[in-house]
């Protein structure tokens, strides 16, 4: 409005750009490209996932729970049924030795639900061995995820982070082509996008970004975004929030950092709460220190 009224008045308007984000450093020669220090190798690799011969889904169940005889009168948060009742998947599922009278207390938690309630929900999902409490979130076993194959590159360059100007910055670089969803995606059989890959994130490389220390102080982020990358925890096939477009690969709920000179876009530095955030996301796809020690 400013510009319009000096316009009108005769005055001259000097007109400014928008100023656009920094995604990435200046050139590196590969000289200068160095393995990240306490961190073996430089290149991970995913391929198509291989169906294991693991224990039936009532075998899963049963491992998490322990069997309550006079549960309380309360509402089974999976199918809103009393669990003095059935479950409501009573006629749904007909598993053998689960009635659906059944009622089960997740070991390290504690929160209750019909048996044939968990079964239908761990049916419903990756079906990895692994249960998560829809109530608290809390894992059972070793959580894995639907990451099409791909490769995650990591390496030390000589430049700066915003806000980290002593440190030198670890760079990662995911690469997932395009392909066929396998029968863990929304659309097996459909071909899936893969849009701006490569994608390259950036962690500064101090005690929080490398080194090791006694939790919850200074864990080892860059050894946790690896573990989740094997896990296939990083990327899943769905909807973009950007473009709306469906059946294309999308972050999954652990975000990283892709502007390397800004924070132009929030998804670049200096953002003194990015490291702790990121380890909490981590944690709640059961990736934290303790599996590192594993």
């Amino acid at each position: 409005m400013t510009g319009i009224l000096m316009c009108a008045a005769g005055l001259p308007v000097c007109l400014t750009r928008a100023p656009k984000p920094i995604l990435h450093p200046p050139p590196v020669s590969k000289s200068d490209i160095k393995p990240v220090p306490g961190v073996n190798g430089i290149c991970r690799k995913t391929k198509k996932k291989q169906l294991k011969k693991s224990k039936t889904p009532e075998d899963v169940v049963r491992r998490y729970i322990q069997k309550v005889k006079n549960p309380p009168d309360e509402d089974c948060t999976i199918c809103m049924e009393r669990l003095v009742t059935s479950s409501g998947y009573e006629g749904v599922l007909s598993p053998r030795g689960i009635k659906p009278e059944l009622v089960g207390k997740l070991g390290k938690c504690g929160h209750m639900y019909h048996l044939l309630c968990l079964l239908a929900m761990y049916n419903n999902g990756n079906k990895d061995g692994s249960l998560q409490c829809p109530t608290c979130k809390a894992i059972y076993g070793e959580k894995t995820g639907t990451q099409p194959p791909g490769k995650m590159e990591f390496h030390l360059i000589p430049h700066s982070l915003p806000g980290y100007t002593d440190s030198k910055t670890i760079r990662i670089v995911y690469d997932i082509p395009t392909g066929i969803q396998g029968p863990e995606h929304p659309n097996p059989g459909k071909k899936f996008t893969a849009r701006g890959f490569p994608r390259h994130c950036y962690l500064p490389d101090n005690e929080k970004g490398r080194k090791a220390e006694p939790w919850p102080c200074t864990p080892q982020v860059l050894k946790l975004l690896i573990v989740a990358w094997d896990r296939r925890l990083i990327f899943t096939i769905g909807t973009s929030n950007t473009t709306g477009e469906s059946d294309t690969v999308v972050w999954n709920e652990i975000h990283h950092k892709t502007e390397f000179g800004s924070n132009l876009t929030g998804h670049g530095y200096p953002d003194p709460n990015y490291l702790d955030n990121v380890l909490a996301e981590l944690l709640a796809q059961g990736v934290s220190e303790a599996t590192l020690k594993d």
